[in-house]
């Protein structure tokens, strides 16, 4: 696991200035991939589709939450880094590590997850997108 230095030193991760229109826009999208994902039917074929529009909307929001801080973030790792390095946040750092490593294991591996497993999954992306949101003031 790469550590925030790591990340920066990769150019993995940088300063930028804060940009509202941005992070407004990522919070949007991040509210309408979370709605897609809640508007599909859950089944067989599309319990891996739930689970990456739920993970999208919440590393959308992890982009804004970084952006706020003043930071873009170009890999999914470098995201946890910033959980446990910058917002000292090391337990949601390593559930959100988890949650990323089922979505590439979907995405990236062809792995199926039960219903109950996708379930749970999404639960897990919803409270960890509540916490983020707190950040926000919601």
């Amino acid at each position: 696991m790469m550590d925030w230095r790591d990340c920066f030193e990769k150019n993995i991760a940088k300063e930028v200035g804060i940009d509202e229109n941005l992070i407004n826009s990522l919070l949007k999208t991040s509210s309408n991939n979370l709605h897609s994902s809640d508007e599909l039917k859950m089944d067989e074929k599309t319990a891996n589709s739930k689970i990456s529009l739920a993970y999208d909307s919440l590393r959308e929001l992890l982009e804004a939450l970084s952006m706020k801080k003043g930071y873009k973030i170009y890999n999914h790792e470098c995201y946890v880094s910033f959980l446990k390095e910058i917002l000292n946040e090391g337990e949601k750092a390593e559930e959100f590590n988890e949650i990323r490593k089922i979505r590439n294991a979907i995405n990236y591996y062809g792995k199926d997850i039960s219903i109950k497993d996708a379930e749970e999954v999404i639960e897990r992306i919803k409270i960890l997108r509540k916490f983020i949101l707190s950040y926000f003031g919601f």
